[in-house]
Formats: structure tokens, sequence, C-alpha cells
């Protein structure tokens, strides 16, 4: 006897992405490898022209048809960008009179604390942290078994990550899960998790830090042997921070000996940028990311994410000197930031003639340190579910429009940002804050 699983991913959709999403893929391939499950995927973009909340509740249960509910379960991945349309589905599933299972995993519950039930009424099981396995021990039984990062409502939560092996998840590429024909753009990822404890992201690792970090070495190596085969054009690589891999200088040394002519994006640490990273990222069509945040060592420590200039000018003297594409991401609104050291950081940037300058509002996402901590620096926010802080001790909302003006006019520049801040600040418009954070009327349909 077979039991089904509907597993829905709400995802953000940008420019050229794949039509299956990776993490979504990446459960499915798992699941799949059960014979007693019957897998029912549903992809939607929750920021898609088409999402309505009414048309997906009716689309999951034509995917649930008869079954009995014991015999069902509808699995969604809950991240902050659809928080609003995730819960007018739960909501609409059970008033349509759905009985079956409701399971929720993604970073909007692995960094919860105590209280899911409250947050998600109607919703039977929890998952944290990296949900393959668990989910797919979960989906072939209607009991309740004790999981390791499955929290059954009702229950004593104890706040348990889900145990992952990285080295035994099955490949979505190579199981034809995401299918490449026609495929120039894909996400891909070598590795999980972040060193790093920067007080603002959910990179960081909640509760159990992870064993390994890396996949399977061998499925990396045939993964780049399929997409330098298969002619992929471009390659975003979701790695939080991929130099500091193992294995990063061989993955991008055998790019090279495939022959890959396509483009690769990697998020990188500057500091930790070396000649020979370097060298075999010239000898590609290479796009470093570098997140930078602020040159401030004040705000650094605030959000727990020093910099150390010296060696990133280095990196960025490195990088200009081979000719390697580039960018550097900041944050405006960071706690002790004010509106005029938010401009040093970037005139910094202007004058090491960085070609990208991408500057982020601060959010305070569920289950970050700065969340936890606002008062202490009395930061105000937009509300929402993605919400973009706005006011601080140290910086007026006037201020906060002042430093998204400026975060306005390095978008409208990228690749030919003026030389120096005066030339930036008479460019400065008015910024569009629903790039940053999706507008209700978007999400909740």
């Amino acid at each position: 006897m077979t039991r089904r699983i509907v597993l829905v991913d709400l995802y953000w959709t940008r420019d050229k992405d794949p039509r299956v999403p990776l993490g979504h893929a990446s459960l499915l391939t798992v699941l799949r490898q059960h014979p007693t499950l019957d897998v029912r995927p549903i992809a939607a973009a929750v920021n898609g022209p088409g999402a309505d909340a009414g048309c997906l509740t009716d689309a999951i249960l034509a995917e649930v048809g008869d079954r009995a509910p014991a015999d069902v379960d509808v699995a969604f991945g809950a991240y902050v960008w659809g928080e609003a349309f995730l819960q007018e589905v739960l909501r609409r599933l059970r008033q349509a009179g759905f009985r079956g299972r409701i399971v929720l995993g993604g970073p909007q519950i692995a960094y919860s604390g105590p209280g899911l039930e409250a947050l998600y009424p109607g919703v039977d099981a929890f998952i944290r942290g990296y949900g393959e396995q668990a989910l797919a021990r979960l989906a072939t039984t209607p009991d309740r078994h004790p999981i390791p990062g499955v929290h059954w409502a009702g229950t004593p939560d104890v706040e348990g990550q889900a145990a992952v092996q990285l080295e035994a998840l099955p490949s979505p590429w190579l199981s034809g899960t995401i299918p490449l024909a026609g495929q120039a753009f894909i996400r891909w990822e070598t590795q999980r998790g972040c060193p790093f404890r920067c007080a603002f992201c959910q990179h960081r690792e909640p509760g159990a830090r992870l064993r390994r970090r890396a996949l399977d070495l061998p499925r990396i190596e045939a993964e780049i042997d399929l997409f330098c085969a298969a002619g992929v054009r471009e390659i975003a690589v979701l790695d939080p921070i991929f130099n500091l891999a193992p294995h990063a200088l061989g993955v991008l040394e055998r790019f090279a000996a495939g022959g890959f002519t396509g483009r690769l994006s990697l998020q990188c640490r500057a500091e930790g940028l070396d000649a020979d990273f370097l060298d075999a990222a010239a000898a590609l069509d290479v796009c470093l990311e570098l997140g930078l945040q602020t040159i401030h060592e004040a705000e650094g420590r605030a959000i727990d994410r020093r910099n150390h200039l010296g060696r990133v000018d280095a990196a960025l003297a490195g990088i200009r000197a081979r000719g390697i594409d580039h960018e550097v991401s900041l944050i405006f609104g960071l706690p002790l930031q004010t509106r005029a050291t938010f401009e040093a950081s970037v005139a910094w940037c202007l004058e090491r003639e960085v070609p990208v300058i991408k500057a982020f509002p601060l959010m305070l996402l569920r289950g970050t340190p700065l969340a936890r901590d606002r008062d202490r620096w009395h930061l105000e926010d937009s509300g929402g579910p993605m919400p973009m802080v706005t006011r601080s001790s140290t910086f007026t909302h006037t201020d906060w429009l002042a430093m998204a003006r400026l975060s306005e006019a390095l978008r409208l520049t990228e690749g030919r940002h003026p030389r120096d801040l005066a030339a930036l600040r008479r460019l400065a418009a008015d910024p569009d804050l629903g790039r940053f954070a999706p507008a209700p009327a978007e999400v909740a349909a």
C-alpha cells in the first residue's frame, strides 16, 4: 500500500530561473527513491503574475484526490517571501475539508523557537533543518514516530534539528529530476551551511552544527561533467561561501578541464581568496560575489561580521589585476550605522572601482540574533513577513530613505558606477522597495 505525498514549493522566481527549484528537486529526488511513496510535486511562484491562493489550494486538492486522510500528506517549504501566501493556503486547505497531515519545513521553521503550533494552526508536523531524509521517514508511515528534527504538534518541542547525511543525498541532476534540455541557466550547490555566525543571516546553522558541509565529491564531479557536456551557459552556485570549501580549487579546475565556456557566479569571502584560487578563476568566465556589508569595525562587531579590510583590499587588487568580474554587497540599516558611515562604505568600494556594488536593507529575519536583540539598538522595522529596519538609535527614517535612494542609484548604474560619492548622490532616485520585499497584494490573493 503506497502513501501519497503532495510536495509544494512556494518559490520566489527571478529572471532565467530553472523550471524546477533546486531545493524542491532535492527533496523530490529523495522521496522518489522510496517505492512505497506516490509523490506529487507542485512548484508555485508566489511573485508570479498568476499567483493565487485559491487556485493553488484547488491544485493541491486535485493531487490529493480520493485518498483517505491517513494515506496522504501535504508538505510545504516555508520561506520568508511566501509567509502570507502560505498562511492563506493552509487556511483554505482545512476550510475545504482536507483532513490529512500537513507538514512544514524550510527556514521559517528551522529558525523558529517554541510555539510553532500558534504560528501555524492546523499543521501536524514541523521539520527543522535540512529535511530530505527526515521528510522521507515521516511520509512513509501514518504513525507519529519520533524522528530527529521533527516536532509533532501537541507534543513537547525539544527544538531539535534534522540530521542529514549530505554524502548520501542523490543528485537531482544525475537522476533527471531537473532536466537540462533547453536549460541555459541553473542554480547549483556543492556544500551547505556556513562556518560564520553573522547575526543577520539565516545561512547560519541553528542548533547542532553540520558534521560535514560538502556534498559527495564524486557526485560534484559527475555533475560538473554533465553540465559541461550539456552546454549549460550560466551557473549560480548557491554555496554561502564557495571559496572556503576544501574542493573549491578542484571544482574550478574540473570546469576548465571540461572545456566549460559558460559563466560561474560564486559567493566568496574576500579574506579567503588566495593566488591559486584567483588564477583558477581567471581561466574561466567567473563573477565573484563578495559580501562586505560594512567597512566599519563597530558595525561589524554589532552584527558579528568583522572584516579584515587590509586582506579585503589585497583580494580586490588581485581580482582587478587578473581582470576577474566581481561585485560587492553592502547592507544599510545596520546597528550603530549612520547615513555618513553607510556612505563611507559605498565610497570605499567606489574608490576601488568595484564594477557592481549592491546595497540591501537590513531585514530582521526569524530566529536571527538581530531579531532577538533588536531592542538593544532600538531597531524599528517596516512590518510584514520581510521586515526592513527603517529606524534605529543612530539613524532616522529620513536617513534610511536617503540610504535607500543611494542603493537605488547603485542599482541603476551597475557596471558603470561614477567614480565618487558626490556624483552618485546626484543620481539618487526614489527606491523601488518592491525589489526587496513582496507587497501583500502579491502574495495573499
